[in-house]
């Protein structure tokens, strides 16, 4: 009775510190990990559908041939835009322009976060494509006349844009009154909406297919939530041996 009391009490102080807010390994560590979880089991579906060619594959080819057969001149011409200031130049271009915007806020922990998720993320989409090996999409007149060396599978110009928007709105969320929920509601959005749209210049103008992009923003996602998770620990860390 004594041993099942001490194991109940032992695993009740586990779950509080694991939910406290102030804790090193607390709340913001239990969400981070949560979310990462979320995210490796939604790009693992994801993945498992596309290599067995499930239902999906077939949505696939059907949404990449009707925007291909059904573009509109000056939509392409906007979401050309939309994509190549969201390649690789570009995206170190905004992610260098957001260390500047840190840096001057004194954001540090902030800085460091964007340090190691923007070359990880982008490392870790290219060790996704060399392991699936998915080929572009191919149509008889394409959209993007640009050749594509990469494969398909995730989309990287999705990956970088969900990382880099998701740590912009998660920094401003941060920013915001505790109360103010329609405003951190409305960042939390911004930022989808910006990844999204990248994400749909790149099924619309032909270059991934629609599951391409949904695991990129899984994949990304997910590491974008341990670096938070992972840095917020350290910062908590410092604090507490400096408090103490």
């Amino acid at each position: 009775m004594g041993m099942t009391t001490g194991w109940t009490t032992k695993l009740r102080r586990f779950v509080e510190a694991r939910l406290s807010p102030e804790g090193e390994l607390g709340l913001h560590m239990t969400v981070g990990v949560a979310l990462m979880l979320v995210a490796i089991v939604v790009f693992h579906e994801i993945a498992e559908a596309v290599m067995g060619m499930a239902q999906i594959t077939v949505i696939d080819l059907q949404v990449a041939q009707w925007f291909n057969q059904h573009a509109v001149p000056w939509i392409t011409s906007c979401l050309l835009v939309v994509t190549h200031l969201h390649g690789v130049i570009g995206a170190i271009t905004l992610a260098t322009l957001l260390g500047w915007y840190l840096h001057r806020k004194g954001a540090t922990y902030w800085l460091f976060t964007l340090v190691i998720t923007m070359p990880g993320v982008m490392f870790l989409n290219l060790l996704l494509k060399y392991i699936f090996v998915r080929a572009r999409p191919s149509f008889d007149a394409p959209i993007l006349q640009t050749a594509l060396s990469t494969y398909s599978f995730p989309s990287g110009h999705t990956a970088t844009s969900t990382a880099l928007y998701g740590l912009l709105g998660a920094y401003l969320i941060c920013q915001t009154a505790p109360g103010a929920w329609g405003k951190r509601i409305a960042i939390a959005l911004a930022a989808f909406l910006m990844a999204a749209l990248v994400g749909f210049s790149r099924i619309y103008l032909g270059a991934h297919y629609l599951s391409d992009v949904l695991a990129a923003m899984a994949e990304s996602y997910g590491w974008l939530a341990i670096c938070i998770a992972g840095v917020s620990t350290l910062r908590r860390r410092r604090h507490i041996r400096q408090t103490t």
